[in-house]
């Protein structure tokens, strides 16, 4: 290349999954010997991140990539991420101020593009192909053990167990954009896992699209291989925490329950994707479960586990939603009584099956019904934190907000009910002086402030 050490600023944008994506290019790029710079005006490569789930997100990084484009005319833009995977030449062509545009089946070879291919004229690498067998799509061992830097708070990580989605949800463009189900083995992911554990970190958290599919794309009769994966992470040693995020209800592995109980390591915290609750739209979704079969669901977890906290997404706006369709939902957010609820507008992604389907939702309309069970959901959320107040707990400390003196006016972090980024901060004030991010304390639950929680260190 031109510049014997270029520089580089990288913008991230969607999920978590796309923060290790966004970790591993860093890393590689890093061991080639480029900079990373948190200026983009000091950046002579930027690279964004783009996320193109639903169509939010794709005008988000659209938009994120003009102001980039516009404020940084000296530097070279280049795009990385779902966006970038699903639309590579529409964007090459319709955006040509972009440098170049990378996919995200094989983020580990960013520097090849950059390095080599890009020089040589070519401004699209889309390695590998969407469905199938494929040889530059293998079970993602993709070095992610070997990050060697974090966006995450202190103290805690995203540990991805596997990459693509067997799942065909009527609505949902991931597989499209991610390829089928590729699980790591339990060997690479407890390798890794050792190491982020001996760089200091207290909380991991496992993702992927459905985490209980783990394993399924390779065992006997398709049988899933998470609870083991849990107990190989469990036989580490020391005290941290294990955070489960995204299991679909329908696979949901009830052996998990039991391994919770037995060690508090495994966080009684459990991100269920439920999506709807009428059995018309549930079909239409591609979704096997009921309303009761997950209301069941939900009541033995708590059975099991009483201390346990639930997260669910629902979609509200669906292809052939009606009065009746949204009265089921609203049965069963009283039924359940989730602790966390997130509600999204129906997105009408094209190659999808549901984009195809007749008696299409106005968004207007989708979005009224989305606020409205948000609206509903805000009392049933005070109700359900609120049995936490007056208990101890412990808390992972993310920040220190400074006073005048140099002293902390108060720590933020989460509790064990808390994932990062969705459901809301703890605030410690007055902590005590030792206090770093990273660390994990002990605390008392003192008194709610809207979905944020005020405690006291023990």
């Amino acid at each position: 290349m031109e510049e014997l050490h270029p520089t580089f600023f990288l913008e991230n944008l969607g999920c978590a999954k796309n923060q290790v994506d966004a970790e591993i290019m860093i890393s590689r790029l890093e061991d080639r010997g480029w900079r990373l710079t948190d200026q983009a005006g000091d950046a002579q490569y930027i690279l964004i991140n783009t996320c193109g789930f639903i169509q939010p997100a794709k005008e988000e990084s659209i938009e994120v990539t003009m102001e980039y484009l516009r404020d940084y005319p000296e530097s070279k833009v280049i795009l990385t991420g779902c966006l970038a995977q699903r639309y590579p030449e529409d964007l090459s062509q319709d955006i040509p101020e972009v440098e170049g545009v990378f996919g995200n089946h094989s983020v580990q070879r960013i520097a090849e593009f950059l390095e080599d291919r890009l020089p040589r004229g070519q401004r699209v690498f889309i390695p590998g192909a969407s469905y199938g067998p494929n040889p530059e799509l293998p079970a993602p061992e993709f070095d992610s053990r070997h990050r060697t830097r974090l966006l995450s708070y202190p103290g805690s990580a995203y540990l991805k167990i596997s990459e693509g989605c067997r799942n065909r949800c009527s609505f949902c463009a991931i597989p499209l954009i991610r390829g089928s189900l590729r699980s790591r083995t339990i060997q690479d992911v407890t390798q890794e896992a050792r190491g982020l554990l001996s760089r200091g970190i207290k909380e991991l958290n496992l993702i992927a699209q459905d985490l209980s599919d783990f394993g399924r794309d390779r065992g006997p009769a398709g049988r899933g291989e998470f609870p083991a994966l849990v107990k190989s992470l469990l036989e580490l040693p020391g005290d941290f925490w294990i955070r489960l995020l995204y299991i679909y209800p329908e696979h949901f592995p009830l052996e998990i329950l039991e391994i919770c109980n037995q060690d508090p390591r495994v966080l009684p915290y459990f991100d269920i994707p439920m999506q709807h609750a009428s059995s018309k739209i549930l079909k239409a979704m591609g979704r096997p479960g009921t309303k009761e079969s997950n209301l069941e669901l939900i009541q033995r977890i708590r059975e099991r586990l009483p201390q346990a906290v639930i997260r669910t997404s629902i979609i509200t706006g669906f292809p052939g939603e009606d009065q009746d369709d949204l009265g089921e939902l609203m049965d069963f957010q009283d039924r359940a009584r989730i602790e966390w609820l997130g509600v999204f507008a129906y997105s009408r992604e094209e190659g999808t099956r549901a984009a195809a389907m007749g008696n299409q939702i106005p968004p207007e309309e989708a979005l009224r019904r989305k606020h409205l069970l948000e609206d509903r959901q805000i009392p049933i959320m005070h109700s359900r934190i609120d049995r936490f107040i007056g208990s101890p707990s412990s808390m992972i400390i993310e920040d220190l907000v400074p006073q005048r003196d140099g002293q902390a006016a108060a720590a933020l972090g989460r509790t064990p009910f808390q994932a990062p980024d969705v459901d809301g901060l703890t605030v410690l004030p007055a902590p005590p002086g030792h206090l770093k991010p990273g660390m994990v304390v002990p605390v008392t639950i003192k008194k709610r402030n809207g979905v944020d929680l005020i405690a006291q260190a023990l």
